[in-house]
């Protein structure tokens, strides 16, 4: 006998576009693109922002062309999808162009010696291959982790408590948390200069660790928060059939269980605090050298470094600055992309 193999229908799905509507769509998007780019040439308007505007009007004029002798349903989907893509290309190229802008003049200023050099005997005027940012980085490093050592622990556990113990005070701590979230990074470094700042009467690392740390908790808590509610109930029935109080259950079953879901909220929260200029002028200043103390007086950083830089407004000077800004873009990058795969990996 001979077997016959049954051949399992496949679905069909209309709403998926042609390979030649596809083509068409892409042909209009790119001729109109080449318009736009010669009209924003033409007439000399704002950069990527005169070029997003002109493309937004063009792309629109284009499909009219295009699907001018089909039927109403077609030249609706067809309007329908290039508004989309317009859109989005009107919405994003405000950032492309502020990323673009720090990337071009950064690399003008980004030397070698940039990394590790400091100010100490250089002045902001001198040769772009003197000097550097070396002990801002040091600074914004020594920083961002105390902070990051006195928020976790008081994230997670805020965490803990609104999704595991949720007792009397689940409100008042979601409510303080939902809080400080709205709170402006001035009024941190305020609330650290009238307390700590004042108490110490200096200014210092330690100081500037604390204001990031009020920055950087509701967003780890709050991170936290979700993450923990994402652990089923069944793993916390099952410790607790087999004899395990809840702090046991939090602490064997529940934590482990989203271990890179909290390291996620960790970097999170660094990024968060990471770029942050106002509290750290009222709490840690600024200074030229390395600093390794964080109670040894003023310290640099890296968002200060580049504040100080450009009240100068010399171009050595403003190139130093737009170099900073560039490391500190790239270093928030590397942050976020890192959360982004530790996310991915808790979810697989």
């Amino acid at each position: 006998m001979t077997e016959t193999s049954a051949v399992t229908p496949q679905p069909t799905m209309p709403w998926q576009a042609t390979t030649r509507k596809k083509v068409a769509t892409l042909m209009s998007l790119v001729i109109s693109a080449v318009v736009s780019f010669a009209i924003v040439l033409v007439t000399g308007l704002a950069g990527v922002d005169g070029f997003a505007l002109t493309f937004f009007g063009v792309s629109f004029l284009a499909v009219a062309i295009r699907t001018f002798r089909l039927d109403s349903k077609k030249r609706k989907d067809a309007f329908v999808t290039v508004a989309i893509i317009a859109t989005a290309v009107l919405a994003f190229s405000p950032w492309m162009s502020i990323f673009g802008s720090v990337i071009i003049k950064g690399l003008r200023g980004l030397r070698p010696n940039f990394l590790y050099e400091t100010m100490q005997t250089t002045t902001p005027d001198d040769e772009l291959s003197l000097g550097g940012a070396g002990h801002a980085i040091v600074g914004s490093a020594i920083m961002v982790v105390i902070a990051t050592a006195i928020t976790l622990p008081l994230g997670i556990l805020s965490g803990v408590y609104l999704t595991e113990v949720r007792g009397r005070l689940t409100f008042l701590v979601r409510f303080v948390v939902q809080s400080m979230s709205g709170v402006p990074s001035i009024v941190a470094g305020l609330f650290i200069y009238t307390t700590f700042v004042n108490f110490t009467n200096a200014f210092s690392g330690m100081a500037g660790a604390l204001a990031l740390a009020i920055l950087m908790l509701p967003t780890v808590a709050r991170t936290a928060e979700e993450v923990l509610k994402l652990v089923p109930d069944d793993l916390r029935s099952a410790s607790y059939a087999l004899g395990a109080r809840q702090w046991r259950t939090s602490l064997m079953v529940v934590l482990p269980t989203v271990r890179s879901g909290l390291t996620t909220a960790s970097i999170l929260g660094v990024a968060r605090v990471i770029g942050e200029t106002a509290p750290l002028l009222l709490t840690s200043l600024s200074k030229d050298s390395f600093v390794f103390n964080p109670f040894g007086g003023p310290t640099g950083s890296l968002p200060t470094y580049v504040f100080g830089l450009l009240q100068i407004g010399t171009e050595n000077a403003i190139n130093r600055a737009w170099a900073g800004a560039l490391v500190l873009m790239l270093i928030v990058f590397i942050l976020f992309s890192s959360a982004r795969l530790i996310g991915g990996k808790d979810k697989r």
